[in-house]
């Protein structure tokens, strides 16, 4: 199941919580922490967090739906 990251602190504990400790990952933790402390803006964090989730292919963009969602929609339509 999609989870939605709203916030820094989601994107920050998503990380923390993501198994592994890919240089993508730890990239994506600094920069929230980064952002949380004021030094870089959130939109910046986001960016360093979605190149992250893209290498794990785990991300969503927005209007997009994971294929097994959108087939169960589609059946219940």
């Amino acid at each position: 199941m999609p989870r939605q990251l709203n916030t820094v602190v989601d994107a920050f504990q998503f990380a923390m919580e993501w198994c592994g400790n890919s240089p993508e990952q730890r990239a994506a933790i600094r920069a929230c922490k980064a952002a949380l402390s004021g030094d870089i803006d959130a939109e910046t964090a986001r960016g360093v967090f979605a190149a992250f989730a893209r290498k794990k292919d785990i991300l969503v963009e927005d209007g997009e739906m994971p294929l097994e969602i959108a087939g169960s929609r589609s059946a219940h339509a």
